[in-house]
């Protein structure tokens, strides 16, 4: 931190919440891998700081019985290793060992990508897929939030001022369901995704019976693959159908050329990513 930026430590939730409430202009830091690069870079508007590691409250992967509610502190690294979402989200396990090398992992915090609401945030399209929410609280209270509505443009999310995220609550994988997850980037890990997809789906046989597909880095916010979801489910899944449903969603995304990547390869990767998940639901 430079001189400029003045470093407030929460003793306690309440204590965050009441720092919160003071100062419309204080920018929350938990393991600071985003907003240090930021600052470095001197391209962050913002001079006070609530630091919120030390808050034990925000910690922690708990059994809510259909739900996991995961603390907004816990590090990717706690969750490519808890035994909790290696059963019932592996899909979430999957992501979180791609967040940078290792050292990244043992300081980013799923609430700070969350909130950091980048497009290519490696576990969003989880979330979206999962149908998780945010549990966001503040001197007035809790609430939670629709994962599917929590991002309102690029970089918007719905989180208010005064609020912290607090832990996110993500259904689990119901019996026979299956999940999915891949990230396609100039390497496998420490590189920012060109495209990003995550599914759960329910099949009988051939036959889809649900289907959530979510989508990273390929519009201006994570994205569900809404229209392609209806089509594919009650089908049965043959070259057809999932050619047809590869054809939709590179249809349905809205990527953008830039320096990782151009708009064409994106929809064509993605189509790519929604025939693999595709085919692995085919039974053998």
């Amino acid at each position: 931190m430079t001189d400029e930026h003045q470093v407030q430590s929460a003793a306690s939730l309440a204590d965050a919440y009441a720092m919160l409430a003071q100062r419309s202009d204080v920018k929350v830091i938990a393991g600071g891998t985003d907003l240090m690069v930021l600052m470095n870079a001197r391209s962050l508007d913002a001079g006070h700081f609530l630091d919120i590691w030390g808050l034990e409250e925000l910690r922690g992967i708990t059994d809510q019985g259909p739900s996991l509610r995961i603390g907004a502190l816990s590090t990717f690294a706690e969750l490519g290793r808890s035994p909790l979402v290696l059963q019932h989200m592996p899909a979430l396990a999957a992501a979180s060992g791609t967040v940078g090398a290792v050292q990244i992992q043992n300081r980013a915090t799923i609430g700070g990508n969350v909130v950091n609401a980048s497009p290519a945030g490696d576990s969003l399209p989880v979330l979206a897929a999962y149908d998780a929410e945010i549990e966001a609280g503040s001197l007035r209270g809790t609430r939670r939030i629709r994962f599917a509505e929590f991002y309102s443009g690029y970089r918007r999310t719905l989180l208010r001022s005064d609020e912290l995220v607090l832990a996110i609550w993500i259904p689990k994988l119901a019996p026979g369901e299956r999940d999915y997850f891949r990230k396609v980037g100039t390497r496998r890990a420490q590189a920012i995704s060109k495209v990003v997809m995550a599914g759960r789906a329910v099949a009988s046989e051939s036959r889809i019976d649900s289907i959530g597909i979510g989508i990273g880095s390929v519009a201006p916010t994570v994205i569900r693959a809404s229209g392609t979801e209806s089509f594919l489910t009650s089908a049965h899944l043959d070259s057809s159908v999932i050619d047809t449903a590869r054809h939709m969603i590179a249809g349905e995304v809205r990527p953008i050329t830039d320096l990782r990547s151009t708009e064409a390869y994106r929809r064509a990767v993605t189509g790519n990513l929604l025939a693999e998940f595709l085919r692995q639901l085919i039974p053998t």
